[in-house]
């Protein structure tokens, strides 16, 4: 790992002077045209807006940095935790919860998604509408389109997605702020998330999960229905599993690919309320107490539907405990 940081540090280096040799104005880059070319033939857009859209847009050497080391790569789960797990965060979580029972209630009802759960993402995301980043979209995209090769292809699609949709919701595409991935509103969704799964939960006639908290509690529900959140469905239990568990039944990636029967099988004590044909996978996190192992279930699949980290996953369920007054704070914010 220490070998591999520093060729990554060197790499970034070499990458951000390379992005630094690109001329600023975004319009003259050469993969502009294409782009230019395709928003135009397959989405009817006027060639010289793109291209003035593209002059406007800034480079920022800052976002590669960022998306470069997340904190979801670089903090170990104890440390993750406590950003998350602070006595203002759940506070104001209940606060939201409060403020927002009906339209949460109603989400729950008819989307299946539980209220603390909606809340818990709004809350780990932007502090429940508090901090919905200070980049301006534009900027964001385009540097990663065009100056951040590991992602650029990703990114490119996202950025003619950001067009798409401020088109059909009337935004002014150089006025609207983010995250440095270009993640927008109460939910942070990215361009395409916005558009496929944002809905118009207030009855006004426009899905505004940017400014309307409302829209927001809505879409993000939509979001996980449409990722197969099971309304009565677990998320994780702690679980202490043997050494031949261990060795035979974990996996490092994000899918389920063990079911419940087999850990019962290998001895595990799995809760009774857990269904043998359930997908399930052994988790293992380095806590404030140690080692923590977690089988976790769909329910945590579709967390990280939302953003791809073990970490942001087992966070959000647990200020959903805490929401509900299962899980005690870290510390004060």
């Amino acid at each position: 790992m220490a070998s591999g940081k520093g060729i990554r540090a060197a790499g970034l280096g070499l990458m951000l002077a390379m992005a630094s040799a690109v001329q600023a104005d975004y319009s003259q880059h050469d993969k502009a045209a294409a782009f230019v070319d395709e928003m135009a033939a397959e989405h009817g857009f006027d060639r010289d807006q793109v291209r003035r859209w593209l002059g406007d847009a800034q480079r920022q050497d800052g976002i590669i940095k960022s998306i470069s080391s997340p904190a979801e790569r670089v903090l170990t789960w104890k440390d993750y935790r406590r950003i998350f797990m602070t006595e203002a965060r759940i506070r104001q979580g209940r606060e939201f919860m409060e403020q927002y029972a009906d339209d949460l209630a109603r989400a729950e009802q008819e989307l299946g998604v539980a209220a603390e759960v909606i809340t818990a993402i709004i809350g780990v995301e932007t502090s429940y509408g508090r901090n919905k980043g200070s980049h301006r979209v534009i900027d964001a995209l385009a540097t990663l389109a065009f100056d951040y090769p590991p992602r650029s292809t990703f990114f490119r699609k996202e950025l003619g997605e950001f067009l798409l949709l401020s088109r059909e919701q009337g935004f002014d595409p150089l006025e609207l702020k983010g995250s440095y991935a270009g993640a927008m509103g109460y939910g942070q969704f990215i361009s395409s998330s916005y558009r496929y799964y944002a809905i118009d939960f207030d009855g006004d006639g426009v899905a505004d999960i940017i400014h309307n908290p409302v829209d927001a509690i809505g879409s993000v529900a939509n979001y996980f229905k449409a990722h197969r959140w099971q309304p009565d469905g677990a998320v994780a239990d702690p679980v202490e599993p043997s050494a031949d568990i261990i060795a035979n039944l974990s996996h490092n990636g994000l899918g389920l690919v063990h079911t419940v029967a087999d850990f019962r099988g290998k001895g595990l004590a799995v809760p009774e309320g857990r269904k043998d044909s359930d997908a399930a996978r052994l988790l293992t996190l380095e806590g404030k107490e140690g080692t923590e192992h977690w089988l976790v279930y769909q329910n945590f699949r579709s967390i990280t539907r939302y953003n791809h980290s073990d970490l942001y996953a087992m966070a959000v369920y647990q200020l959903s405990l805490a929401l509900m007054d299962g899980e005690p704070a870290e510390g004060r914010d």
